[in-house]
């Protein structure tokens, strides 16, 4: 029988390569054996997309192995969300995400989604093409701690300006964290929006999102 260690390290393997049915049957084959649905997470899924992009970053692996990777990992999480819930990992905030109007890229955004949702975060995707409107009634509805505007095209871009119009309009801008991000986007580009946040890449958007989270807890008491 495969032990827990040979698991772990078959789902990492797999999920580098993007075998998603295979990466499902492991899941399954270390929750058979007791395994905790957080122990595959952590140990194995988010360390292998860790690793998806760092080697991107590298230029050892392009866009389509990101998706691939991306996906086999988001077939795992649809049968290990429930469980994680289940035993109480602690949602650490809830971050609200969209692609701007304009650009319907979500590669990106989908493995960011992913990387935030095996953090702790609730996630709520709003999907492409979202328009300023949308982003607010979605904040007055969602109520997130957190706004994700993602953007691929240099084009789309001053779209993060008219979502912060938008927000500022609506009254909501001092009610959430802002953070912006994308294939063209840069940190200068995220201060001259307005951004509260910017981060270059999934695993880096992690750790900036729990940063801003913790800054803005300490100033407002809950």
């Amino acid at each position: 029988m495969t032990s827990p260690d040979e698991i772990l390290q078959g789902l990492y393997d797999e999920t580098l390569v993007g075998n998603a049915p295979r990466v499902l049957e492991l899941t399954e084959d270390g929750l058979t054996l007791g395994m905790e649905p957080q122990t595959l997470l952590f140990d194995a899924l988010i360390p292998s997309l860790e690793e998806v992009g760092a080697r991107f970053e590298r230029g050892d692996f392009f866009v389509p192995e990101m998706l691939i990777a991306g996906r086999a990992m988001a077939g795992a999480m649809e049968r290990l969300r429930p469980l994680l819930a289940e035993t109480g990992v602690q949602t650490i905030g809830k971050f609200l995400m969209g692609t701007v109007k304009g650009d319907v890229h979500d590669i990106g955004k989908n493995l960011v989604n992913i990387m935030l949702e095996g953090a702790g975060f609730e996630v709520i995707d709003l999907g492409v093409q979202v328009a300023p409107e949308k982003f607010v009634s979605a904040i007055e509805e969602h109520q997130p701690d957190i706004v994700g505007f993602s953007a691929f095209l240099t084009t789309t871009m001053p779209m993060f300006k008219a979502n912060m119009n938008a927000l500022e309009k609506a009254g909501l801008r001092d009610s959430v964290v802002v953070m912006v991000g994308g294939a063209p986007v840069t940190q200068e580009y995220a201060d001259a929006v307005g951004a509260d946040g910017y981060a270059a890449d999934a695993s880096a958007t992690v750790k900036k999102a729990k940063s801003l989270l913790e800054e803005r807890r300490a100033k407002v008491p809950a």
